[in-house]
């Protein structure tokens, strides 16, 4: 029980893990409980409490710290607010992640000025659809299945190969960068609902009031040898707490304004039927998209890498055979003068 006293007064969640003070707080004796047992306290004699079940005895002990319920949850609800705004954060950032890459990577715009030309090129002999001035994203994820009619290999292959031969000058090495935002960020972003952010901000802010409530009653109830450090400590939290849910509301307004300026960017509209464009909408064909692409651009970059060692070693191969040296052989016959001058132009020619 002193364990739990001095979790409880000192906000000490080392002593007593947080898991281990939710259950008590949880399974705490109500008022009509406590009332029985505080009866049988008062009226029962001494050797007769000993007769008490120990759960019961437990209870008793517990509700003798002031205040318990409401320290208690305002020790749980730190680590409820923590956990939530951290959430919270990790998704919004999520977003913005995945708007503004697709907004500023150049590689993006180089790779989707390729498909066009590419498009444009395939659909060279249709009158209305060989010189188009763009496209629509949704055709993305489709553009593995448009292939060519002499090759046989499809749109995609054709741009991830253009892409390593002529924009990536590291092509084939370990400085190779993908180009395109990494399929697994998209797929998260599309995960993401920004009703269910914006609820959540909500619910935390309910919560964080409500706690500061509960806080308050302990500051006005609590005998004064046991305020602090609770009183600070609490205090401290919800004055960080505050900042931190007003700044993450800041986060979420940027991250829809990102999301929507990518949107108008693009072009891109709503599916047939709703009213809004959604983050799982946009950011899944381009998860679908960048999946292909990452899978062609691994083969296609291996072979390049075959061949950037085939050239290497042909270099040296080459090299080595033009340094070879033609031993020159000296006649013996000839004067001391004439050997000097004739290894004198070995040297010179080396």
């Amino acid at each position: 029980m002193k364990d739990i006293q001095q979790a409880i007064f000192n906000v000490d969640d080392s002593v007593v893990d947080l898991e281990t003070l939710a259950a008590l707080y949880e399974n705490r004796a109500q008022e009509d409980e406590l009332v029985k047992i505080r009866k049988y306290y008062e009226t029962s004699k001494e050797e007769d409490l000993k007769l008490l079940d120990k759960p019961e005895q437990f209870l008793h002990e517990l509700a003798q710290i002031p205040n318990f319920a409401e320290r208690a949850q305002c020790i749980i609800f730190r680590s409820v607010f923590s956990e939530g705004i951290t959430s919270l954060h990790r998704k919004v950032e999520i977003i913005t992640r995945a708007s503004k890459a697709l907004l500023h990577m150049k590689s993006v715009k180089d790779i989707l000025a390729l498909i066009l030309a590419f498009g444009n090129y395939m659909n060279g002999g249709n009158r209305t659809r060989g010189q188009a001035d763009g496209y629509s994203l949704e055709i993305l994820p489709k553009l593995k299945d448009v292939k060519s009619r002499d090759t046989g290999i499809n749109l995609v292959d054709y741009v991830v190969k253009y892409y390593l031969r002529y924009y990536d000058q590291e092509a084939g090495t370990e400085k190779s960068i993908f180009p395109l935002p990494e399929p697994q960020d998209f797929f998260l972003a599309s995960q993401v609902k920004f009703e269910d952010l914006t609820k959540d901000l909500r619910k935390l802010k309910r919560q964080l009031e409500a706690s500061e409530k509960q806080m308050a009653v302990v500051c006005k109830e609590s005998p004064k040898q046991y305020l602090q450090p609770f009183k600070d400590r609490l205090e401290e939290f919800f004055q960080k707490a505050k900042k931190e849910h007003k700044m993450e509301e800041s986060h979420l307004e940027n991250a829809q304004k990102s999301f929507e300026t990518t949107v108008g960017y693009f072009g891109m509209k709503p599916k047939s039927g709703e009213k809004e464009i959604t983050p799982n909408y946009v950011f899944m064909v381009w998860y679908e998209f960048c999946s292909d692409f990452k899978t062609i651009w691994k083969r296609e970059s291996k072979n390049i890498s075959k061949e950037r060692l085939k050239m290497a070693q042909e270099s040296v191969s080459k090299l080595t055979a033009e340094k070879k040296v033609e031993t020159k052989k000296i006649n013996p016959t000839a004067s001391l003068k004439e050997r000097l001058r004739q290894k004198e132009a070995s040297v010179t020619t080396n």
